[in-house]
């Protein structure tokens, strides 16, 4: 961004929000300009940017919103998500907006933890917990170098944006607080994040296409690029879905490490859009087991396709390339149409990976989740809404035993898939509950029950 103007605030004691939002005003007002928060402690309510402004975090800042979801009344949004309709940093139809700088914001997770479920391995979350940063309808947007700790929720959210830009930003969470994605492109078009690091519990870097307040998608996700990033996620590092109400088309995911993970790379169709030429490549990844809480264990890649809401059927997956992918999976990989719209041209090459037994035997089972049955967990059978649910038999929804145990690669009613130079190593002799057969290919049973058959 060219600064026209530049005001510099030092930090002070007590609440800030009044004299920093006057001084993005004033900038947007005069043309734009750049508003430099010094080194210290700025404590904040929700901020609202205006266009023409680069909100800047010198070396030593820290911008420190207040703890509480009433606090951030006055900077709502317009798209819900997790029953959260509030941001602590937001802008709406806004051009040339930037938030850069050395500085930290330390978004203090802690104060919307309400309890720990051990017996799947998260926290209990807030009923209400605000996004650290939404953009809805901006064009021209740069996040860059900005250090963000401890997301009580979503942490950048761009809802429906134009030339949008995210690099050499860093995003640690709490790895044990659900729904804490590190950054939601959703119905954006023209983007390009490389050179982050994420660690959290949830989504790393995600692509979706929610519904807006009129009850239809917001619009398209497509020209994306993710390249060189570093995540560490307890669900998938790097995911399409599972919001997909409108189509998403031409990603490219390359040159990215992913540890510590639970999925690394994966795509999700759930609610009518239709998934397309998404390319996977030079991608290392290492996956473990984890609780029935998270969703997945431990698989290198997964792609479904799932009706959870009848009256409104997933849209297909189709031109899918996964290439290069090299380390080490605990669970298997998994590409499984449980729906019509199915998933079409699929190519897997070049891939070598070690497959491990890990301490939990949660990889045993293949993970549809979410299902209709996640929507609003019925209360005899527990869970979380968009996360678990029990059903009457004290078993996860939406978890299923691979049929002859746990195989390398798992394929279900999928048309027109190509493997070249997949090479998995297995332990030996094979622990049990693995499938002694490395490749599984089986399809949908005739009598549409949603079994599978060899």
């Amino acid at each position: 961004m060219s600064a026209i103007s530049l005001v510099a605030i030092e930090a002070l004691d007590g609440d800030n929000t009044d004299r920093l939002q006057a001084a993005i005003d004033g900038l947007s007002a005069s043309g734009g300009g750049r508003l430099e928060l010094l080194a210290g402690i700025h404590v904040c309510r929700g901020l609202r940017l205006r266009s023409g402004v680069e909100l800047h975090l010198c070396a030593g800042a820290i911008l420190r919103p207040v703890p509480d979801y009433a606090a951030y009344a006055h900077t709502r949004v317009s798209v819900i998500a997790e029953k959260s309709d509030r941001g602590m940093i937001v802008a709406r139809d806004a051009r040339r907006i930037s938030l850069t700088g050395e500085g930290r914001i330390e978004a203090g997770c802690d104060s919307f933890i309400t309890g720990d479920d051990e017996t799947v391995g998260t926290f209990i979350p807030a009923e209400f917990r605000p996004r650290v940063v939404v953009f809805e309808g901006c064009d021209e947007v740069e996040i860059r170098s900005i250090h963000i700790s401890r997301s009580p929720m979503w942490t950048l959210h761009f809802v429906n944006c134009t030339d949008v830009a995210v690099r050499n930003v860093t995003i640690e969470n709490d790895r044990r607080l659900p729904n804490t994605d590190g950054i939601v492109l959703d119905a954006c078009r023209g983007a390009v994040i490389e050179d982050c690091s994420i660690s959290t519990a949830d989504d790393g870097v995600c692509l979706k296409t929610s519904i807006g307040p009129e009850g239809v998608a917001i619009g398209r996700c497509e020209n994306i690029l993710v390249r060189r990033c570093a995540v560490q996620s307890l669900s998938c590092a790097l995911k399409i879905g599972t919001e997909t109400h409108g189509d998403v088309t031409n990603v490219v995911f390359e040159d990215c490490s992913v540890s510590s993970s639970n999925r690394a790379l994966g795509i999700f169709s759930r609610d009518g859009g239709r998934i397309s030429n998404v390319r996977f490549s030079r991608i290392v990844v290492e996956c473990r087991e984890t609780l029935d809480g998270f969703w997945g264990s431990g698989e290198a890649l997964t792609v479904n396709v799932v009706d959870r809401v009848a009256e409104r059927p997933a849209g297909a997956i189709e031109n899918l390339i996964v290439e290069d992918v090299t380390g080490r999976m605990e669970g298997a990989i998994t590409v499984i149409a449980a729906a019509p719209a199915g998933i079409h041209n699929i190519w897997l090459r070049r891939i070598r990976l070690d497959q491990q037994p890990g301490q939990l035997g949660t990889a045993q089972s293949y993970d549809l989740r979410p299902t209709n049955a996640d929507l609003a967990p019925k209360a005899d059978g527990g869970g979380r809404a968009n996360a678990w649910t029990r059903g009457a038999d004290g078993r996860v929804i939406g978890l299923e035993r691979y049929p002859g145990g746990m195989p390398a690669v798992y394929v279900a009613d999928v048309t027109g898939i190509l493997m070249n130079e997949v090479r998995i190593t297995r332990p030996t002799p094979l622990p049990q509950g693995w499938n002694e057969i490395d490749v599984v290919f089986e399809t949908a049973a005739p009598d549409g029950s949603g079994e599978w058959q060899n």
